[in-house]
């Protein structure tokens, strides 16, 4: 029987902050150590992932770009976008990656069902898409059978930025969110609904 999940509400933090925070966390880990789920928000950053390509960032301008240990290629963070981080013990919950990312998936499709959107997944590319354009992107790093990182939901935010670059390395890729498609929705509500779906995910 797995131990309740620790939720932490941060609020809009630094993305370089937050990662070693994470990593720290696993290297820390015992093996009852509860898991936790961190609700948050970054300010404007371009994140590369350990395969990604510089080439993919077309004109960043001033936003800082952080090479960091997630799996993927390049995307960007910032304000008005939803980001759960699931620094889960997988071995103690049986799960294996191919799992996780898929009830990860199942996240976003179930909280933009409850809005009446139809989403779906593309093999190959991990994310979520809404008539060919990516609404939300996952990346993990699984340390001794510990997971962190995880997905980010593009709910109320300046889009421009992923046009300054291939996002997740797909050139052309357009993003969209959920204010384009449903133009009253509330971020504070979309967290909530956020978390609720991954604790019926991740119990």
């Amino acid at each position: 029987m797995n131990k309740p999940i620790t939720l932490r509400r941060l609020g809009l933090c630094d993305y370089e902050t937050i990662w070693r925070e994470m990593q720290d966390f696993t290297a820390s880990r015992e093996k009852d150590t509860p898991d936790e789920i961190w609700l948050l928000e970054h300010p404007p950053v371009f994140t590369l992932g350990l395969n990604g390509k510089r080439e993919h960032l077309l004109a960043p301008g001033d936003i800082p770009i952080v090479s960091c240990d997630r799996g993927g290629q390049v995307t960007y963070h910032g304000p008005g976008q939803s980001i759960a981080y699931l620094l889960l013990d997988l071995k103690r919950r049986g799960l294996g990656v191919k799992e996780m990312v898929r009830r990860m998936e199942q996240v976003v499709i179930d909280l933009l069902a409850s809005y009446g959107i139809d989403s779906e997944r593309r093999a190959g590319a991990p994310g979520i898409y809404v008539d060919d354009k990516k609404i939300a992107a996952l990346g993990l790093r699984v340390r001794h059978g510990c997971s962190y990182h995880g997905l980010s939901l593009n709910v109320d935010m300046d889009l421009t930025p992923f046009s300054h670059i291939n996002p997740c390395g797909y050139e052309g890729l357009e993003t969209t969110q959920l204010r384009e498609l449903r133009p009253d929705i509330e971020l504070a509500r979309v967290a909530d609904e956020l978390q609720r779906h991954l604790l019926k995910q991740f119990p």
